[in-house]
Order: C-alpha cells, then sequence, then structure tokens
C-alpha cells in the first residue's frame, strides 16, 4: 500500500500547480505591473524592439521562458518595464514630448539602381549615408531607422531639423557615382508620437511621411505645425523662406492626412516664385 500511494501522489495534479492557480497568481501579477512605472505591455513585439538594454533582454527572456503566459515571465518583464521607464526618465523625459520627424528619400532611386546594378547602388548608399548622416547628428537629431535610399531622424528642436536638413542637402552635392549625383526630398513634421520600442508610431509619423512625399523631384517640405514652431529668425538665418504647397489638380490628395493640412516648400530666399515653380515644388 506504501509503494500504491506514493505512486498514486506522482501522477496526481498538485493543487497549487493547478492551471486556475496558475492562472489567477499570473492576473495578479499583470495587475501589479499596471501600477508600475512605464509600459505594462512592454513585452510585445512593438516594446521589444530596438537595441536598447531592457529591449535585448526581454527578447532573451522570450527565447528562455517561451511564449505561454507564466509567472516567471510576467515578473521578468515587470522588472524590465521599470527598467525601461528609469531609462527614459534619465533620457528624455517619461511623458511625450513634442519632437520634429523628418523622413527623406533619393528621387528615381528604384530606376536608377535597377540600371546600374547592386554594385554601384551599395556605392551610392554607403555614399549617401556619409553625407547626411553626419549633420542630423551634429544638429541633435537621432537616426530612427534607415529606409533603404532613405532615413527617419527626430529631433527635440524643429529648428535644428531645418537646418540638418540644409546641411545634409549640401554635403549630398558632392555626392557622384559615375557621374550620377542623387537628388534627395525630405519631408518634416512636428507633434507627438509615441516612442516605442526602438521606434516611433503614431498620426503624426504618417503625416511626415506623407509630407515628404509631396516633395516632388527633391524639394524639402515642412508641415504647418514645424513651420509655426520655428524660430522667428531661423529661416532667414539659413537664407531660406517657405512657399505654400499646391498640389496639381491631377494628382489625388494625400493619404491618412487630415484634410486640412498645409504643407510649405523650403527654398533658397533668392529664388524668384518663377524659378521655384521650375525647381519643382508643385509636386509630383
Amino acid at each position: 500500500m506504501g509503494a500504491q500511494a506514493r505512486y498514486a501522489r506522482s501522477v496526481t495534479p498538485q493543487r497549487a500547480t493547478a492551471p486556475g492557480v496558475r492562472a489567477e497568481f499570473i492576473d495578479a501579477i499583470r495587475r501589479l505591473r499596471a501600477v508600475l512605472p512605464g509600459d505594462p505591455a512592454f513585452g510585445d513585439a512593438l516594446s521589444t524592439t530596438g537595441t536598447g538594454g531592457p529591449q535585448v533582454a526581454a527578447r532573451a527572456t522570450e527565447r528562455l521562458v517561451g511564449p505561454k503566459p507564466s509567472a516567471t515571465k510576467e515578473l521578468s518583464l515587470g522588472a524590465l518595464q521599470v527598467w525601461e521607464a528609469m531609462r527614459r526618465r534619465a533620457g528624455r523625459g517619461a511623458e511625450p514630448a513634442e519632437v520634429t520627424v523628418l523622413f527623406t528619400d533619393l528621387v528615381a532611386f528604384s530606376s536608377w539602381s535597377l540600371r546600374v546594378g547592386d554594385e554601384a547602388t551599395l556605392e551610392l548608399l554607403r555614399k549617401v549615408a556619409t553625407a547626411i548622416e553626419p549633420p542630423i547628428v551634429e544638429h541633435g537629431g537621432r537616426v530612427v531607422k534607415r529606409l533603404g535610399d532613405g532615413v527617419m531622424a527626430v529631433f527635440e528642436s524643429p529648428d535644428s531639423a531645418v537646418s540638418a536638413v540644409v546641411a545634409a542637402r549640401a554635403a549630398l552635392g558632392g555626392v557622384d557615382v559615375d557621374g550620377y549625383t542623387p537628388r534627395m526630398r525630405a519631408g518634416l513634421h512636428t507633434g507627438m508620437p509615441r516612442e516605442i520600442g526602438g521606434d516611433w508610431l503614431g498620426v503624426d509619423v504618417t503625416i511626415a511621411a506623407r509630407v515628404m512625399e509631396a516633395g516632388g523631384n527633391g524639394n524639402t517640405m515642412l508641415s504647418e505645425a514645424t513651420l509655426h514652431a520655428l524660430a522667428p529668425a531661423t529661416l532667414g538665418r539659413l537664407g531660406y523662406r517657405v512657399r505654400l504647397y499646391r498640389r496639381s489638380r491631377f494628382a489625388g490628395p494625400l493619404s491618412g492626412v487630415p484634410e486640412d493640412l498645409k504643407i510649405y516648400s523650403l527654398q533658397p530666399a533668392r529664388l524668384s516664385g518663377r524659378e521655384s515653380r521650375q525647381n519643382g515644388d508643385t509636386g509630383p
């Protein structure tokens, strides 16, 4: 009987590990995470992208513990959630802040790349990155990600963002690959997107991308929000002015942006209206 009793205990589930009890314990930890500093959803695919310490540790936790819910996993993510909150607070602050988002890309890059092949394409991309990324960093910007032939960056100051674009365009003028000089279009929009993991998300990011698309054959475009956020002397100091952008009657509306969004083209102050139109600011 003693052996039978021991066998029965070995095959009978224990109450302490019953699924219902485990689920309640996990729910209790999740409720605790909701009152801890930081993002209580930290641990999902959006929040764990990027190269930050908490993000790297969260991905390692997922590999070690597995995708299924567990108390160990929730406790680990709770600790990482607090770590990420402390890291943000030590940096630019825990609360969402106004930033200026920059998008760039190269005009007609795909067709040129298809014609010349991979070797010349990679050479061009390296030269473009070497030209435009240092001015972004030097003016206080942070490159969030590279998008093939372009970049996304964020700035705490719209004045620094405009200064960075002007410097980047000047540096890009010295890039040449077998007689080909790339043209860059850029878009700037100021708002309060959400930083999650290693990326920035939200409507304001979408607007910045659409503002860039209005850049046509190589213009720098500003949303009305960015223009209003600039210090009064910035454009004059840089030797630039703005002109209201009007889409061609044959062009469709920009998607994902407010209907009343106003966009402006950044132009050297010396250009006349006729010259600016010849420069392509009427859009694609």
